[in-house]
């Protein structure tokens, strides 16, 4: 399963996927990954998550993030969520064409390996593609 967090900057998305977070490592049987940008969310994800701060990895594109996701969990078969805060910030790309390949990408990905990932990005929900509404 994908599920996409949309919206404007400063609307709450990133406060979301904290509050998922949190919620997963109390629920899942298995680990919980949260992937950002910056360290900014070090003191608001509990210990028992793991958190990522994307910039210390040379992920420039949505190929290399996909390429990222998977070295994650082939080093650990035990995750069952993947977060991932601010999608455009961490591919370094704004363009939803590519943002909705990647998130068919994250969707086979995930129906193969039983990981379920919640994506956040900055975008209006008048500008996202027809394919990523069954996202939502």
């Amino acid at each position: 399963m994908v599920k996409l967090i949309i919206g404007g900057t400063g609307s709450g998305k990133t406060k979301e996927i904290v509050d998922q977070v949190n919620a997963a490592v109390k629920e899942e049987k298995g680990s919980v990954v949260c992937i950002s940008r910056g360290n900014k969310l070090t003191f608001d994800i509990s210990h028992d998550a793991r958190l990522i701060d994307a910039t210390d990895y040379p992920i420039k594109d949505y190929a290399s993030l996909l390429g990222f996701v998977c070295g994650i969990h082939a080093g650990n078969y035990d995750i069952t969520r993947v977060f991932i805060d601010s999608l455009y910030k961490i591919a370094g790309i704004k363009d939803v064409d590519q943002a909705e390949a990647f998130l068919n990408d994250l969707e086979k990905f995930s129906e193969k390996h039983s990981v379920n990932f919640t994506v956040a990005m900055s975008e209006d929900q008048s500008a996202i593609t027809e394919g990523m509404k069954r996202f939502l």
